[in-house]
């Protein structure tokens, strides 16, 4: 569904490339979750964002490929690129409250998706959130942090895309809400011919909802495994925090 060979990643700081991440490559297949746990400043979120050109290309440069419907992402113009963001590849950022535009009511968003009322409070009543009456006369900047990264995931699973990008769902919300997501997730990619992808740091999470699991380490992605081949392998390289969270979920 979707096939990345990222050669190199560089950043340009001082008129200098400072090399991110190399010989990242993966294929993700239909009908799965995939999770990338690592430390923090590994790269994680920097990844995600280069499969479909969200990265500043006056500081960044990607060598490499990325096809998802037989066409390279990382070639084609903005316009392009817009429309696969719209259509086929949603995004729930971990600052899911920026990411929306703050002069814009709700509203916006929902109508775009030219949906059926009876559809769109069903998710909303799903995920916790108020009526369509209240949510719509909202502002971003009127919901908290885990609202908006509530609302986020509830427009990208109603807009039904080949493919949902997560960058650490868990990290804004609570157990309750974090089993909501992982339930929804698991269902979505059941019943559409469709994947998700996530970055995170909670092993926890990602046992539970992963079909298969990689590390970001040394600049590079390890290939993805099913959860307990992931942990056998690379427990002898996770940090600390990471290497608690695996003992606690293996109790």
């Amino acid at each position: 569904m979707i096939k990345a060979n990222i050669e190199n990643l560089d950043i340009i700081r001082n008129g200098e490339q400072v090399s991110l991440l190399t010989e990242v490559k993966f294929e993700l297949d239909n009908n799965l979750i995939y999770s990338i746990v690592g430390k923090n400043g590994t790269g994680k979120s920097t990844l995600i964002r280069a499969l479909t050109g969200l990265l500043d290309r006056r500081f960044y440069n990607i060598y490499g490929r990325v096809i998802f419907e037989n066409e390279d992402l990382l070639t084609l113009d903005e316009r392009k690129l817009g429309i696969i963001r719209q259509e086929k590849i949603k995004y729930v950022f971990q600052d899911a409250k920026n990411s929306f535009d703050q002069l814009k009511k709700f509203r916006y968003y929902f109508n775009k998706l030219n949906l059926t009322l009876p559809n769109v409070e069903e998710m909303l009543h799903y995920f916790l959130l108020p009526k369509s009456g209240e949510l719509f006369h909202l502002h971003p900047y009127e919901v908290s942090g885990g609202m908006a990264q509530r609302i986020s995931l509830a427009l990208a699973l109603l807009a039904r895309p080949a493919l949902i990008i997560l960058d650490e769902p868990t990290s804004g919300v609570d157990s309750a809400i974090a089993n909501l997501f992982l339930l929804k997730l698991k269902e979505f990619v059941k019943s559409n011919s469709a994947s998700v992808i996530l970055v995170t740091q909670d092993l926890t999470f990602a046992n539970r909802i992963s079909d298969k699991i990689a590390l970001l380490n040394n600049k590079t992605l390890t290939e993805f495994l099913k959860p307990e081949e992931f942990y056998n392998s690379q427990l002898s390289i996770l940090s600390d925090n990471l290497v608690s969270s695996y003992i606690q979920l293996t109790k």
